[in-house]
């Protein structure tokens, strides 16, 4: 029989402590699948956060480092500036880099970082109990908003990509979403795009991931795909929003 699907030798052969259906682990395994696909998998290093992900080093089949809450991007630029030749990545989420991290990001992409940043937005703090997030939408319930975010109150959800975009170190930023697998193959061509960008060596690449968190969400799996879709999406709009005109 033809094989159509088997187990990427980016990932290693071990169960996930993620929620069931969340997409974390979606964001993993294109990540991985484009490092081999870009023949870089051997020469990576990935910096991990505080959060979810925290213990991606046990998922991810390249060397990874764990960072402070919201600093992976100074951890990478210490990688790089030791380790010029390598391919290196943060992976964070949306209370470690939206939050705490805020201003690592914009003076990693002020100065113009030549590493790649994989920012998985799931609107909402996840493995400290469902917390308000900076993306967390206006109307969505937390742990530390009850009756839902209010504008007056808490001010508007982050636009990060939006907020980079403008920054001119950072010379690629596009956002994608996992709500489907349309998305998920067009934020697979995103990230490949990305590595390229830090492969020639033009400055910060970043890329910003619509994910699911059914759990704090308190929604199954598959209902958490579309509040994704009529919810984040309309707000976080998708598309590149700022390319050196190398990659298209």
């Amino acid at each position: 029989m033809k094989t159509v699907f088997e187990y990427t030798r980016g990932m290693l052969p071990v169960t996930t402590g993620y929620c069931p259906g969340c997409t974390h682990g979606i964001a993993h395994r294109i990540l991985m699948e484009v490092l081999i696909e870009r023949g870089t998998l051997g020469e990576t290093i990935g910096v991990a956060p505080i959060g979810c992900s925290i213990l991606s080093h046990n998922y991810l089949n390249v060397d990874m480092c764990e960072s402070a809450h919201g600093r992976g991007p100074a951890v990478a630029a210490g990688i790089r500036r030791a380790l010029p030749d390598k391919t290196i990545f943060t992976y964070q989420g949306d209370g470690d880099l939206a939050s705490i991290g805020a201003g690592e990001i914009v003076h990693a992409a002020h100065r113009g970082e030549k590493f790649t940043t994989i920012f998985v937005n799931n609107a909402i703090y996840g493995m400290t109990g469902g917390q308000m997030a900076p993306t967390t939408l206006i109307g969505q319930k937390s742990t530390t908003g009850v009756d839902g975010r209010k504008k007056e109150v808490s001010g508007m959800p982050l636009r990060m990509a939006e907020l980079l975009a403008t920054i001119d170190g950072a010379v690629y930023v596009e956002r994608v979403a996992l709500d489907t697998p349309a998305h998920v193959r067009g934020a697979k061509a995103a990230m490949h795009r990305a590595f390229e960008i830090q492969e020639k060596r033009l400055g910060f690449s970043f890329v910003e991931v619509l994910s699911t968190c059914p759990t704090n969400w308190g929604l199954p799996p598959t209902a958490a795909l579309k509040w994704l879709a009529d919810n984040m999406i309309p707000y976080f709009p998708l598309g590149i929003l700022r390319t050196p005109g190398e990659v298209k």
